[in-house]
């Protein structure tokens, strides 16, 4: 059984007449790092947010773990964390605080939330972010406190939008070999990008031009190299 299923999915733009998504398919299993390469109002966005529930397809079926994602109960369905990078003030000041808000709104005990928050710092090694407010943390800080706060749910599969962009460029990399470690793990991930290096890393990527996806690198870009190889080459 794989763990994220869509099947047919279309979805079309508000007010518009062209499709954010055209008949999707898509398959992901455990232990990959799938990325979704389209150009701007691609329907890149649109993608993530239907398959982490966040939205409903118009038409289709989006499962994870062999059932029918709109029919879940739970946050996101259950098992899948969602990366935002925004952060709302009434979860707090800190980086901690907000870590901490997300599991107490989701009714874990105290001290497990407050131990869950600090495993996932230290996995994202965003330790020293954990008393700082959002308005000090660089863009590569935003995007591992980000991830931290999504593994505090324990997820199996993990959803980011464009994780690099603004990102200085010698934090890229890191930031790219961070997903891919957590898919090493075990973790399923699915992101997005418009930029050729931030395809890094991936098992697969699938190019989504006008709403529709396909199963192939987009040409002219940059070829995807493992980062062991990037790694090799560099020494």
């Amino acid at each position: 059984m794989s763990l994220l299923e869509l099947e047919h999915v279309d979805k079309q733009y508000r007010n518009e007449s062209r499709a954010a998504l055209a008949d999707v398919a898509l398959v992901i299993e455990a232990r990959e790092m799938v990325v979704i390469w389209g150009e701007r109002r691609s329907g890149r966005s649109t993608l993530l947010r239907v398959a982490a529930g966040i939205e409903a397809p118009d038409t289709g079926v989006v499962r994870f773990a062999g059932r029918d994602l709109q029919r879940r109960n739970g946050e996101l369905g259950g098992g899948i964390a969602y990366c935002r990078k925004t952060f709302r003030s009434s979860a707090g000041r800190t980086v901690l605080d907000h870590l901490y808000a997300a599991q107490l709104a989701r009714k874990v005990p105290r001290s497990e939330a407050l131990r869950r928050t600090w495993k996932a710092l230290k996995r994202v090694r965003a330790e020293e972010s954990a008393r700082l407010i959002a308005s000090e943390l660089t863009a590569a800080e935003v995007v591992r406190v980000a991830i931290a706060r999504a593994l505090t749910a324990s997820p199996r599969l993990l959803v980011i939008d464009e994780p690099t962009i603004g990102v200085d460029l010698p934090e890229r990399d890191p930031i790219l070999e961070l997903l891919r470690s957590l898919a090493d793990e075990g973790l399923a991930v699915l992101a997005s990008t418009g930029e050729g290096p931030g395809m890094l890393g991936a098992d697969r990527v699938l190019t989504l031009r006008k709403g529709s996806l396909r199963g192939e690198l987009v040409p002219n870009l940059t070829p995807v190299t493992e980062l062991s190889r990037r790694r090799q080459a560099n020494t």
